[in-house]
């Protein structure tokens, strides 16, 4: 018999980037919306489980997290293999789990929602007649990118790959030819053609979720549901349902968190590269004169130097611990023993960044981290790596206020310890710190009221959620007819 509760099959691409907003918006759709839901986790090793996801506390009989078995394309991919094209590529491999998982249920699912690596699933949301959504697990103006760049002209191409003009999106601020999305400054490339292909796949949705709210991208969200600029590419209604991040475990302790408990008020710097981003040696050098430089306390998660490839952990979750003060300066750890602490490997970012001595958070720009940084009201030093980071920093820095950045890219050059000392000093010290935090602040205030209820965001889960019933009230109908 089909239950009344609407039932959502919710498919994750490998990367905690990627998992983490897909598990929350599975725990909400859950608590706030009454929807039972299955997340379908594509993985590359047998690492994770249910009890790392999530806690006694959030465990649900309406929410089951379901593990494929591991995919492995090593035989199809070399060392020039982008990571976008890798995870292409590990969809496609993860497909049939997918429809024999969805088979063997009495009863599909109303809907089917993918990130925006899965969307060839779509094809099974049709077999299996499901409503089908695509979570955007960035923000708005890389979405922008995504369902425009299908429709990018000759001269537009040119215009930005070789002669390194802006890329004017229809209705949104243009992209600077430094910050660009890698496959578009690779056209004709493997990476180009899939990223084309998601594009036009996403526009085939019954409706695309982004992890963004409105007061944060105001102009570019009503683009993107405005017929005469980006609506007619995008060709769904949009709906931003965030910002959806882990929130911090109360009672959570650790040595961090009891060293950041010593500490004044936003006093503390707060040094991590997400999970998988990675240094030079030099530049792994050079930040840490840098932050020695600036006398400001900090807290440093450090992973071990790797060269010419800032993503070197992207498919890793191991958090195992090294030797690494072999890759910091003569004396560094004892010279700043009593304001600084380095952390190997991993840290409770969540937690960490919840605490009220943090002041700053020098970020990769990932776009889960971003909105960490939000909703405690941290103001960022953008430090991009890889993937759409680069859009982020733009963003973060120059659209909405919150953050400073080197003058060179990180990915492009090594940014020498001078530089990153009055990075930090301006940050935790300086007027314009204090300015950048009072809009921080700001928003901090504003995704809260957007989450609550009677709230942007709220209110477009809530709208995604009455359509799914409708289509299960049809289902049910159908079904007693």
């Amino acid at each position: 018999m089909q239950s009344r509760k609407p039932h959502a099959a919710l498919l994750a691409s490998p990367g905690m980037g990627h998992l983490t907003p897909v598990l929350e918006l599975g725990k909400r759709l859950v608590s706030h919306h009454g929807f039972s839901v299955t997340i379908f986790v594509v993985t590359t090793d047998t690492s994770l489980s249910q009890s790392q996801l999530l806690k006694p506390s959030q465990t649900s009989y309406h929410l089951e997290v379901v593990f494929f078995p591991p995919v492995d394309i090593s035989s199809q991919i070399d060392q020039t293999t982008s990571i976008l094209t890798q995870l292409a590529m590990m969809m496609r491999e993860a497909l049939p789990s997918l429809r024999s998982a969805i088979s063997a249920m009495k009863v599909p699912p109303i809907a089917l929602i993918v990130d925006m690596f899965g969307t060839e699933a779509f094809a099974i949301a049709e077999e299996f007649m499901m409503l089908k959504y695509v979570f955007i697990t960035s923000n708005a103006w890389f979405l922008a990118l995504t369902v425009h760049a299908p429709t990018i002209d000759k001269k537009e191409e040119d215009d930005h790959v070789n002669k390194q003009k802006p890329l004017v999106i229809p209705g949104c601020k243009p992209i600077c030819f430094v910050d660009s999305f890698e496959p578009i400054l690779k056209p004709n490339n493997q990476v180009y053609e899939e990223y084309l292909r998601m594009g036009t796949e996403i526009s085939t949705a019954d409706g695309i979720l982004v992890n963004t709210f409105h007061e944060l991208e105001p102009q570019t969200l009503a683009a993107l549901n405005d017929k005469r600029k980006l609506g007619l590419v995008a060709n769904a209604p949009v709906y931003p349902i965030g910002p959806l991040v882990r929130p911090a475990e109360p009672g959570v302790r650790s040595e961090v968190l009891s060293w950041l408990d010593m500490q004044p008020n936003e006093s503390v710097i707060y040094v991590s590269f997400g999970s998988g981003g990675t240094l030079s040696a030099k530049q792994t050098t050079e930040l840490a004169w840098g932050l020695e430089k600036s006398l400001q306390r900090f807290v440093w998660v450090l992973r071990l130097p790797v060269e010419n490839d800032s993503a070197a952990t992207v498919f890793k979750t191991s958090n195992g611990c090294a030797d690494y003060a072999n890759y910091l300066p003569d004396g560094f750890l004892n010279r700043t023993s009593k304001t600084g602490l380095v952390v190997p490997m991993w840290a409770p970012q969540t937690e960490i960044l919840n605490h009220p001595s943090i002041g700053g958070f020098l970020s990769h720009c990932g776009w889960n981290s971003s909105l960490e940084s939000i909703v405690n009201g941290v103001p960022i030093i953008a430090w991009p790596l890889y993937a759409e980071q680069k859009m982020n920093a733009a963003m973060l820095a120059e659209h909405i206020g919150i953050a400073v950045r080197s003058k060179v890219l990180p990915s492009e050059d090594v940014i020498e310890r001078s530089e990153i000392e009055a990075m930090v000093r301006k940050l935790m010290v300086g007027k314009e710190g204090e300015a950048i935090r009072a809009r921080v602040r700001m928003l901090k205030s504003w995704a809260e009221k957007a989450l609550s209820n009677g709230g942007g965001s709220y209110n477009s889960l809530a709208n995604v959620a009455k359509d799914c019933e409708i289509s299960l009230q049809r289902r049910i109908t159908k079904a007693g007819a």
